[in-house]
């Protein structure tokens, strides 16, 4: 997913900040009737009425980003409308811990009530980070686009793929290699279509990587495959050369299923 930039997110904030101003202009309206009735009392109740709307402004302008991203899928109605969501770094989605984290300092962020920290904290970091992201360890990004629908005679894209920002297409995935491998194929039905979804990830976005990085990714990979099937690298040939194998065969045992 591609990380979202300043005009997607001013877009979202502006939606949101119409929404709540929307609702404070009611919560003021309401004060307004009831506090006056209050005077009649004492002016510790109308001092204490005036504390408790204050509070609840408060809450409800924290607790309106933080509940709506948590249970919302990293989602606040303004973010739906411009196609955004918040995500951890790993990609997984955000938790109410997240979301608390990154939303406490969004009054530091809005300094001098412009959003003049976030934006220069935005612009000075590679993944365009506030520091209420940065506390947190997440990143805004762009919604995945709707999947294309696979075409004939080539392998369906798969939902693994659509984490990275190309799209994934026939030409990125490997051709069988005439390796002469031929892996047991009783390993290789211990396997799923998540695993081959993993695998189609990996092939699609692997020259994008460093070489170590792509080593790296290649072995932690293969490790849970051997791990779920009990197949072993045969000599002679190399890690990304096991994992074309064993997608290639997975792939021939769907179309044979």
């Amino acid at each position: 997913m591609p990380v979202a930039g300043i005009g997607s997110r001013f877009i979202a904030i502006l939606v949101d900040y119409l929404i709540w101003l929307v609702v404070i202009v009611a919560l003021v309206l309401f004060l307004s009737y009831v506090d006056p009735s209050l005077k009649h009392f004492s002016k510790l109740g109308e001092k204490w009425a005036t504390a408790t709307f204050t509070l609840l402004g408060f809450t409800f302008y924290w607790g309106y980003f933080t509940l709506f991203e948590a249970f919302w899928n990293g989602r606040t109605p303004g973010k739906r409308v411009a196609k955004i969501r918040v995500i951890q770094r790993s990609g997984r989605g955000i938790g109410l811990f997240e979301a608390m984290t990154r939303n406490l300092l969004r009054v530091i962020d809005q300094i001098p009530g412009v959003y003049a920290v976030g934006v220069i904290s935005i612009f000075l970091t590679k993944q365009h980070q506030r520091l209420g992201d940065l506390a947190a360890g997440t990143l805004v990004v762009h919604e995945r686009a709707q999947l294309a629908a696979p075409s004939t005679g080539s392998s369906a894209r798969s939902l693994t793929a659509g984490i990275f920002d190309a799209p994934v297409s026939a030409s990125a995935i490997p051709e069988r290699r005439k390796s002469g491998v031929e892996l047991a194929a009783a390993g290789i039905q211990r396997l799923s279509v998540t695993d081959l979804e993993v695998l189609e990830g990996f092939f699609a976005r692997r020259l994008d990587f460093t070489m170590e990085t792509r080593s790296k990714l290649a072995e932690r990979i293969a490790g849970s495959i051997q791990a779920k099937s009990g197949l072993a690298i045969p000599e002679g040939i190399s890690t990304e050369t096991f994992l074309e194998e064993v997608a290639h065969q997975l792939r021939d045992m769907a179309r044979i299923g």
